[in-house]
């Protein structure tokens, strides 16, 4: 094992490395025991004290690639996440997008009238028991959590409107229940207030085993943007196109000719598309 070093968190906090916590990262990408352990060791030979967990990702992504470039398109699902930017209005059509696929009708990108002023509210999902609103707060750098400030805020604005009635699915709907969703993470008193508040939080791995990571892996919901085979511009294209999905892509593989892609590449990017969904 290489020697104890310290890394740079994105935070800017220093901390020890922690090669179990890497190979178990590595793990969760679908890549088996010898090619993690292979990938670890390449990196573990490239490390120095001071070098950031920014550094150690993108070398591990890179190398993942060499194995497998679904591996990699899973491992890279965060940074996917953040580029469903910058302003996160992608984001919000992926939140509805896996709420959908959990069977709740979904409606965006509304202006509600509350008991004293009107609101925009991003998401409003509804199943058989109730009608709750979604926030989203998307971030575009993994140092950037959401603070108690967060839910003090959304939830003054759910007491605003959930006095009033609504044209949402049907008229005169009430909204009955709150949630606040992030591609990051809350900060420990963020939860404890949404907790004593009544309000639902959805992070990156938050609630414990039924996080943002959790609901992607197990329906294999992946945004488009974790392809490797795909450029960024490209990617960007198919967002325009509503194409936020993985599984999008794979029911609609004409859309790859619609921004200009050759045929030999889209055969690429299926094959890379299908492993990924396929994973289990």
């Amino acid at each position: 094992m290489a020697r104890q070093l310290k890394v740079i968190k994105h935070s800017g906090i220093a901390a020890d490395f922690d090669p179990q916590k890497l190979r178990q990262s590595l793990l969760r990408s679908g890549a088996d025991e010898v090619a993690v352990a292979n990938v670890l060791q390449t990196i573990q030979q490239q490390l120095y004290d001071g070098i950031s967990t920014k550094k150690i990702y993108q070398l591990a992504g890179n190398l993942l690639k060499k194995v497998s470039a679904s591996h990699a398109a899973r491992y890279n699902l965060r940074s996917a996440l953040q580029l469903l930017g910058p302003a996160g209005f992608f984001f919000e059509k992926f939140i509805a997008r896996v709420y959908a696929h959990e069977g709740y009708k979904t409606l965006i990108n509304l202006n509600l009238q509350g008991r004293c002023v009107s609101h925009e509210i991003d998401v409003v999902i509804k199943n058989t028991l109730r009608t709750t609103m979604v926030e989203c707060k998307f971030h575009n750098s993994n140092a950037n959590n959401s603070d108690v400030k967060v839910p003090m805020y959304i939830l003054s604005r759910f007491n605003d409107l959930k006095g009033n009635t609504h044209s949402l699915f049907a008229k005169h709907q009430k909204i009955d229940h709150c949630l606040i969703a992030t591609n990051n993470r809350f900060t420990a008193d963020a939860i404890a207030f949404a907790n004593c508040s009544g309000l639902e939080l959805l992070a990156w791995d938050y609630p414990v085993n039924a996080g943002l990571k959790t609901k992607i892996d197990h329906s294999s919901l992946y945004p488009i943007t974790c392809l490797t085979t795909l450029s960024a511009i490209e990617k960007e294209k198919l967002l325009i196109l509503d194409l936020l999905l993985v599984k999008e892509l794979l029911d609609n593989p004409s859309k790859l000719q619609k921004i200009g892609i050759s045929p030999n590449r889209e055969k690429n990017i299926i094959k890379e598309a299908a492993a990924l969904c396929h994973y289990h």
